[in-house]
């Protein structure tokens, strides 16, 4: 199984059992690949806030989600180890927010992520880093040095 083969089949099988992910905010699944994932979500009135913008911790789920489907798209078990995300610019009912994230370095059991919040006029709603920290266990069963 190639690399590419590998995280695709770990995205279908996260994807399918996400219920947070897909079901309650919403999202779409695009592409994983090794070390990258790209999901996207359209800002529904359930996502707004106060302010009758879109609640940061819904721009937060979506960047978190996507960090989920890049770390583990090497299928071997990562979870969050810390993030942060800098809030840039606001976004409205109807946008399109996609997200992507890039694993920027993979050593032993951690890596670092940053995943890009844009809206669909290309504008950047927010950054996320993320640490993960790679856990017993794979998303499918593999066999060994596959």
């Amino acid at each position: 199984m190639t690399p590419e083969e590998r995280a695709q089949r770990v995205g279908e099988a996260m994807f399918a059992v996400d219920v947070a992910s897909k079901d309650t905010m919403g999202m779409e699944l695009l592409t994983v690949e090794p070390g990258r994932a790209v999901i996207r979500m359209k800002v529904q009135p359930l996502h707004l806030n106060g302010h009758r913008i879109c609640h940061g911790g819904f721009i937060f789920t979506l960047a978190d989600s996507t960090f989920a489907f890049a770390c583990n798209s090497h299928n071997r078990n990562a979870v969050a180890a810390g993030c942060s995300i800098e809030f840039l610019k606001p976004a409205h009912e109807g946008d399109v927010l996609t997200c992507e994230g890039v694993e920027q370095v993979l050593q032993g059991r951690h890596g670092i992520y940053d995943m890009k919040v844009s809206n669909q006029k290309g504008e950047v709603i927010a950054m996320f880093r993320g640490k993960s920290a790679v856990i017993p266990g794979q998303v499918f069963p593999e066999e060994a040095g596959a």
